[in-house]
C-alpha cells in the first residue's frame, strides 16, 4: 500500500512539472508577457496559413492574415493584411515604427505585399505623400 501511495505521488509530480515547462515554454504566454512589457514579439505558426499572426510592439498588439497565392518558385504567402486591435493604443508611434514592421513580416513573407488596415493605412500614405513632396 505504501509503495503504491509513492508510485501515485511520483506520477502527481511528474505531471506537475510537465504542465509548469508546457506554461513556461507556451508561445502565446511569451506574447503576452511582451505585450505587457512592450516589446516586441512575433507570435506565428507558419505552417498553418490560415491561422492569423500576431505583433506586439510598443505596448500595440497587431493581427495579421495571411493570403497564399503563387510565386515564380512555388506557392507561398503572397499578401499580408494587418490591423490593429486597439486603436486608441497608437498614440506616439512614428511612420519609423511601421517601417520596422514591415520590416519584420517581410523576413518572414518575402514575397507577401503588405496591406495595413483603417486608420494606419491612412497615416502611411499621408507620410508617404509628404516624404514625396519634400522630394520635390
Amino acid at each position: 500500500m505504501a509503495l503504491l501511495l509513492r508510485v501515485l505521488i511520483f506520477v502527481a509530480l511528474i505531471i506537475l512539472i510537465y504542465t509548469i515547462v508546457k506554461y513556461i515554454l507556451n508561445p502565446k504566454r511569451k506574447l503576452e508577457l511582451a505585450h505587457e512589457k512592450k516589446q516586441f514579439y512575433f507570435f506565428d505558426d507558419p505552417k498553418d496559413v490560415r491561422k492569423n499572426f500576431f505583433i506586439t510592439y510598443k505596448g500595440v498588439m497587431f493581427e495579421g492574415e495571411k493570403f497564399l497565392g503563387t510565386t515564380d518558385q512555388a506557392f507561398d504567402v503572397v499578401s499580408v493584411s494587418i490591423w490593429v486591435k486597439q486603436k486608441d493604443k497608437l498614440k506616439g508611434l512614428h511612420i519609423k515604427d511601421f517601417i520596422f514592421l514591415e520590416k519584420e513580416i517581410h523576413q518572414h513573407y518575402p514575397e507577401a505585399t503588405i496591406e495595413w488596415k483603417p486608420p494606419i493605412k491612412e497615416f502611411i500614405d499621408e507620410r508617404k505623400a509628404e516624404a514625396t513632396e519634400h522630394e520635390r
